[in-house]
Protein backbone atom coordinates (compact mmCIF):
# COMPACT_ATOMS: atom_id res chain seq x y z
CA UNK A 1 0.00 0.00 0.00
CA UNK A 2 1.16 3.50 -1.04
CA UNK A 3 0.99 6.35 1.84
CA UNK A 4 -1.70 7.61 -0.69
CA UNK A 5 -3.77 4.80 -0.74
CA UNK A 6 -3.50 4.60 3.05
CA UNK A 7 -4.23 8.34 3.01
CA UNK A 8 -7.63 7.32 0.79
CA UNK A 9 -8.58 4.68 2.86
CA UNK A 10 -8.02 6.91 6.13
CA UNK A 11 -10.51 9.07 4.91
CA UNK A 12 -13.23 6.80 4.91
CA UNK A 13 -12.71 6.36 8.72
CA UNK A 14 -12.53 10.27 9.20
CA UNK A 15 -15.50 10.93 11.48
CA UNK A 16 -14.82 13.42 13.65
CA UNK A 17 -16.30 17.00 14.91
CA UNK A 18 -14.96 19.88 13.05
CA UNK A 19 -13.92 22.09 16.16
CA UNK A 20 -13.26 25.59 14.12
CA UNK A 21 -11.17 24.68 11.08
CA UNK A 22 -11.23 20.90 10.04
CA UNK A 23 -7.69 20.42 10.61
CA UNK A 24 -7.60 21.24 14.35
CA UNK A 25 -9.28 17.54 15.74
CA UNK A 26 -6.32 15.31 13.92
CA UNK A 27 -3.89 17.96 14.46
CA UNK A 28 -4.80 17.34 18.50
CA UNK A 29 -5.48 13.78 17.97
CA UNK A 30 -1.69 13.27 16.50
CA UNK A 31 -0.47 14.93 19.88
CA UNK A 32 -2.41 12.39 21.87
CA UNK A 33 -1.20 9.60 20.27
CA UNK A 34 2.55 10.54 19.78
CA UNK A 35 1.76 11.15 23.75
CA UNK A 36 0.35 7.28 24.14
CA UNK A 37 3.30 5.77 22.15
CA UNK A 38 5.63 7.86 24.42
CA UNK A 39 4.13 6.94 27.79
CA UNK A 40 4.01 2.93 26.66
CA UNK A 41 8.16 3.81 25.87
CA UNK A 42 8.56 5.38 28.96
CA UNK A 43 6.40 2.34 30.98
CA UNK A 44 9.22 -0.16 29.17
CA UNK A 45 12.04 1.56 30.64
CA UNK A 46 10.06 1.65 34.27
CA UNK A 47 9.12 -1.99 34.50
CA UNK A 48 11.19 -3.55 31.73
CA UNK A 49 14.38 -2.49 31.93
CA UNK A 50 14.04 -1.11 28.25
CA UNK A 51 13.48 -4.40 26.50
CA UNK A 52 10.89 -4.87 24.22
CA UNK A 53 8.63 -7.96 24.73
CA UNK A 54 7.05 -9.12 21.76
CA UNK A 55 3.55 -8.49 23.64
CA UNK A 56 4.78 -4.35 24.17
CA UNK A 57 6.21 -4.18 20.33
CA UNK A 58 2.36 -4.74 19.41
CA UNK A 59 1.07 -2.36 21.75
CA UNK A 60 3.39 0.16 20.01
CA UNK A 61 2.54 -0.90 16.86
CA UNK A 62 -1.15 -0.01 17.28
CA UNK A 63 -0.12 3.16 18.85
CA UNK A 64 2.17 4.19 16.21
CA UNK A 65 -0.53 2.90 13.42
CA UNK A 66 -2.92 6.13 15.41
CA UNK A 67 -0.17 8.02 14.82
CA UNK A 68 -0.06 7.00 11.13
CA UNK A 69 -3.95 8.20 10.61
CA UNK A 70 -4.02 11.00 12.74
CA UNK A 71 -0.71 12.22 10.24
CA UNK A 72 -2.35 11.14 7.17
CA UNK A 73 -6.18 12.68 8.16
CA UNK A 74 -4.21 16.07 9.18
CA UNK A 75 -2.50 15.95 5.89
CA UNK A 76 -5.55 15.28 3.66
CA UNK A 77 -7.44 18.27 5.58
CA UNK A 78 -4.04 20.79 4.51
CA UNK A 79 -4.59 19.59 1.23
CA UNK A 80 -0.96 17.86 1.27
CA UNK A 81 -0.23 14.01 -0.27
CA UNK A 82 1.21 11.76 2.44
CA UNK A 83 3.08 10.62 -0.82
CA UNK A 84 4.50 14.20 -1.37
CA UNK A 85 5.10 14.69 2.62
CA UNK A 86 7.44 11.59 2.96
CA UNK A 87 9.24 12.94 -0.49
CA UNK A 88 9.43 16.14 0.68
CA UNK A 89 10.88 15.18 4.02
CA UNK A 90 13.26 12.19 2.93
CA UNK A 91 14.22 14.71 0.08
CA UNK A 92 14.94 17.56 2.79
CA UNK A 93 17.48 14.58 5.09
CA UNK A 94 19.26 13.36 2.61
CA UNK A 95 20.08 16.73 1.71
CA UNK A 96 21.03 17.39 4.91
CA UNK A 97 23.28 14.49 4.32
CA UNK A 98 24.58 15.39 1.49
CA UNK A 99 25.96 18.93 3.20
CA UNK A 100 26.89 17.47 5.97
CA UNK A 101 24.64 18.97 8.19
CA UNK A 102 22.50 16.03 9.63
CA UNK A 103 23.40 17.51 13.51
CA UNK A 104 22.40 20.78 14.75
CA UNK A 105 19.08 22.55 14.66
CA UNK A 106 16.77 24.22 12.37
CA UNK A 107 14.77 24.00 10.12
CA UNK A 108 16.44 25.27 7.04
CA UNK A 109 19.90 24.17 7.33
Amino acid sequence: MTFNEYQEKAKITAKYPVIGEAYVYPALGLAGETGEVLEKIKKIFRDEDGKITPEKKQELMKELGDVLWYLATLARELGLPLEDVAQNNIAKLFSRLDRGVLHGNGDNR
